[in-house]
């Protein structure tokens, strides 16, 4: 076993603790389910820890740890075949505003999210969800930008004819 420097190590849990929530939720969407997102973001961390000082030195940490989570939620997905994707969809933790809107939309708009085609659920939340250009998401899918792109037009015109998503309203609210 190698010797690791102190501030290596510290710097990763740094690094880690900043990025948790949102590459958990990362995590979430490409799985459907709590149990799983948990499995895939400490499976992410760590093959990020045993590669930190790549990751470190990359010019985009962030798209480098992404590639990564895609990588593993692939691998899962290749061991788990047999499983179905969504089980559940958890309720959001706070509290739902009055009149409704995301507490009733959310759990619907994840179940149609998680029916998308692989590719196309990962370029969606790349794109969308996590806002990342075009070409991070390319790089963190393995893929060229032209595939991101024609993945991810596929996938919202899913969701867009999906029957669950139909009495949606675009600002988010439920007619």
């Amino acid at each position: 076993m190698r010797d690791r420097p102190a501030g290596r190590d510290e710097d990763f849990v740094r690094f880690a603790a900043s990025r948790r929530t949102h590459l958990f939720r990362t995590a979430f969407l490409l799985c459907g389910n709590r149990h799983a997102a948990e499995d895939l973001l400490q499976q992410t961390l760590e093959r990020v820890y045993v590669a930190w000082q790549r990751v470190e030195r990359a010019d985009e940490p962030d798209a480098y740890v992404h590639r990564i989570m895609i990588n593993e939620h692939s691998r899962l997905l290749r061991r788990r075949r047999r499983e179905s994707l969504v089980t559940d969809v958890p309720e959001p933790r706070e509290p739902a505003a009055a009149g409704g809107g995301w507490a009733e939309t959310r759990p619907v708009l994840l179940a149609a999210l998680a029916a998308l085609p692989l590719r196309q659920r990962q370029a969606v939340v790349l794109r969308y969800w996590e806002d990342l250009s075009e070409t991070q998401a390319a790089a963190a899918m393995g893929c060229s930008v032209g595939a991101v792109k024609s993945q991810a037009s596929r996938g919202i015109a899913r969701l867009r004819l999906a029957p669950s998503l139909g009495n949606l309203t675009p600002t988010g609210g439920v007619e």
